[in-house]
């Protein structure tokens, strides 16, 4: 292997400081100076993981196409590193804490707590670098407790979750249990591969187990409640742990199951009655519109797939900033009366309109290119899938534009003080915005990468299918020896 120009393990490093940082900001009792030193630390970390990306592709990218990716050894195994799949992935979740607490206002300071976000971000960072499959199952596990603490501390009701998370970790210990690493997809069974489809559906938030997400962000601060949804660990579990050994019928029960939630939960988000229901049910949406793609297995539904992965997070992200925003400075807002907040705040609401386009692959932004190969490759596999793929990117973009007239235009709001978005709020979700457009406007070099990644994940199940072709054929021919 070559020698990377970036020497430093930068992911190990992010995990490292981010842990660290959580520990001295957790000691400190003045909630500026924690803010302070959690930002500045949380920018250290998004650094490290952007380094960690930058050295993939000066080095790793080569290696990628005989099938080897840059890693950085952890304990002299193989637990930690970058390839084609997370590079992108690793820099995208970290800006998207790193945003998250920088937009965070003074009068968030106390519900949102900067030592856990930094935790939260080392442990996320850890699942999207993770190269062991079951070092991966023991992060997933891992993952689940910072929510529940959350909850915990704001003093709200944790059964819902509970149940849920106790559901999704018993699912996945049980099928990974009973995972033969030999034996290939064709050959698993359905001990092993039930429980992971079931366990990455709950993750996901698929019908009929969708309600816990709801409860999550009716009950936690909406900052953590986007931080721990937005970068879609579902999907990444289920690329890592199911993809490379179901059986093609529970890639398609899989693929069944998202659709379905998928034009359900849109027509939710088209009635919802509330903005924090309303982001959950279009984040469901979305997370299960990604699966599908990922079901398909095809290499245009994936690419699209994993594009479409990255427009959603960016996208959602910033949608989810600048319904904080609002919140921050006008509390829940219903969406059964007009507010007209226009006029109060017209920065806000062209970010609103922005981002939440950006979510259904407005044309210009980075999900367009990810929405028109997504459905390609659909319509390749099923017209009914395709135009189902359609229809719920449809009553997404009419959720998010009745959601935009019911909050920023009707009646004018007034205000006896200003209400305009503040720099740090605007640096968030003008750079996400950015990013976006960015994207959109030149999408070759992302297309590129994700259609790499989806190579990589067709052979990495070609070549499992092979392997036990040959054992059998090995089995036979000893058996007719003998």
């Amino acid at each position: 292997m070559n020698v990377s120009p970036l020497p430093i393990p930068w992911l190990e490093a992010a995990i490292v400081i981010a842990l660290g940082g959580a520990l001295c900001v957790s000691r400190l009792r003045d909630p500026l100076r924690a803010w302070r030193l959690g930002v500045g630390l949380m920018g250290v970390v998004f650094a490290c993981a952007l380094l960690a990306c930058a050295g993939f592709y000066l080095v790793g990218a080569n290696e990628a196409a005989v099938g080897e990716g840059w890693e950085a050894s952890l304990f002299g195994r193989k637990l930690l590193g970058v390839d084609e799949l997370n590079a992108p992935l690793l820099p995208v979740v970290a800006l998207v804490h790193f945003l998250t607490a920088l937009a965070t206002g003074r009068t968030q300071m106390r519900r949102f707590s900067l030592s856990w976000s930094l935790v939260s971000v080392a442990i996320r960072l850890a699942i999207f670098g993770s190269q062991d499959p079951t070092a991966l199952v023991a992060l997933l596990v891992v993952g689940v407790v910072p929510p529940y603490i959350e909850l915990r501390n704001r003093g709200k009701p944790t059964r819902v979750y509970v149940l849920h998370m106790a559901l999704f970790v018993g699912l996945l210990l049980l099928g990974w249990a009973f995972v033969d690493p030999a034996a290939g997809h064709q050959a698993q069974t359905a001990w092993a591969t039930v429980p992971l489809m079931a366990a990455i559906l709950i993750r996901c938030g698929a019908v009929p187990a969708h309600c816990w997400i709801t409860d999550w962000f009716e009950h936690a601060s909406f900052g953590n409640a986007l931080l721990y949804v937005t970068p879609l660990t579902g999907v990444y579990a289920a690329i890592r742990l199911v993809l490379p050994i179901a059986p093609d019928w529970v890639l398609q029960s899989i693929g069944l199951v998202s659709l379905a939630t998928a034009v359900y939960a849109a027509g939710m988000a088209i009635v919802q009655q509330e903005t924090r229901r309303f982001f959950a049910y279009l984040f469901i949406s979305h997370a299960s519109l990604v699966l599908v793609g990922l079901e398909l297995h095809s290499a245009i539904s994936l690419t699209g797939a994993l594009a479409m992965w990255i427009a959603v997070m960016l996208s959602l992200a910033g949608f989810g900033l600048t319904l904080r925003a609002l919140e921050a400075r006008f509390g829940r807002l219903s969406l059964a009366e007009f507010h007209g907040l226009y006029g109060q705040s017209p920065a806000l609401a062209v970010c609103f309109l922005m981002t939440g386009l950006a979510t259904v692959g407005f044309p210009g932004t980075l999900g367009f290119v990810a929405a028109e190969l997504l459905v390609e490759g659909a319509i390749e596999a099923s017209p009914s899938v395709g135009l189902a793929l359609v229809l719920a990117s449809a009553i997404n973009g009419i959720a998010v534009v009745r959601a935009y007239f019911y909050l920023f235009t009707g009646a004018r709001h007034v205000s006896s003080i200003s209400l305009a978005i503040g720099w740090r709020e605007r640096f968030a979700v003008f750079t996400l915005t950015a990013l976006i457009l960015g994207g959109g406007l030149f999408p070759q070099p992302g297309v590129v990468s994700r259609h790499r990644a989806a190579m990589s994940i067709v052979r990495e199940r070609e070549r499992q299918a092979e392997q036990v072709e040959i054992a059998r054929i090995y089995r036979e021919q000893s058996e007719i020896d003998r």
